[in-house]
């Protein structure tokens, strides 16, 4: 007998010596997805994340809006495999699209890029013809978002007024985490100061303390804090500039 597929995969894991990341053996949950349109096939700049043009290109363009994996603002930037389940038109593994958006289809949990759901087919021809269906079964799996780098990486919101009004945009978080709280630290008075989820990727925080600043967050599925483990932010900061926080989950 052959062995069960959940110790195949740890076995492969083991033999391969991959990280832990790449090792995930979540199962996939059957659902409904569709697609919006854009004229060039990219996300929308408008999304509900916060995330602006960055929304529209992150992933190549393979991003999604999502509604019951929204948790209010928490599930934005979260990684999911999306495979469709026609085997005479949909490829094996399907794509991988980042939430950036938030939307509710006809009991669907994906509303897909055009860049997304042409990823599904197992060519051309056959993504063509599942976009004439308008509506697909799928599969999903949250996997790890490894697309750009080890650390979390922030970005300074186009509201914010220098200096006394800051405002981030959580724009990648690595593994497969959700930011539930930021605080960033308050030179002057020795203290950690909380900042408010505004709505989706976005926190912000009225009366800035002066930089350089230091940052810490709280992650679903961890207790505690991880700290910046230097000043991340310049005391200078630039509205649409994006930094390196120095926090590694």
């Amino acid at each position: 007998m052959g062995l069960h597929s959940k110790y195949q995969v740890a076995l492969v894991c083991v033999m391969m010596l991959l990280p832990a990341a790449l090792c995930y053996s979540q199962g996939f949950t059957p659902s409904r997805a569709t697609y919006y349109g854009t004229p060039d096939g990219y996300g929308t700049p408008s999304g509900a994340c916060g995330y602006g043009y960055y929304g529209r290109t992150v992933n190549y363009g393979k991003v999604a809006a999502v509604a019951g994996l929204w948790r209010d603002g928490a599930g934005c930037g979260a990684c999911y495999q999306v495979r469709c389940k026609n085997s005479r038109l949909c490829n094996s593994y399907g794509t991988m699209v980042v939430a950036t958006d938030y939307g509710a289809g006809d009991r669907t949990d994906f509303i897909m890029s055009p860049n997304g759901f042409k990823d599904l087919g197992r060519s051309a021809s056959a993504s063509e013809e599942l976009k004439k269906y308008g509506v697909v079964d799928i599969e999903y799996r949250r996997v790890p978002c490894t697309y750009a780098g080890y650390n979390v990486r922030v970005k300074i919101h186009e509201s914010s007024r220098y200096p006394d009004y800051l405002a981030f945009v959580i724009l990648y978080v690595p593994g497969m985490n959700d930011v539930t709280a930021l605080e960033i630290y308050d030179n002057d008075r020795h203290e950690w100061k909380p900042m408010r989820r505004v709505y989706g990727a976005v926190f912000d925080i009225v009366g800035a303390p002066s930089g350089p600043l230091m940052l810490r967050l709280q992650f679903s599925g961890r207790t505690g804090w991880v700290q910046s483990s230097k000043s991340a932010i310049p005391g200078d900061w630039k509205i649409g500039a994006s930094y390196d926080s120095q926090v590694h989950v």
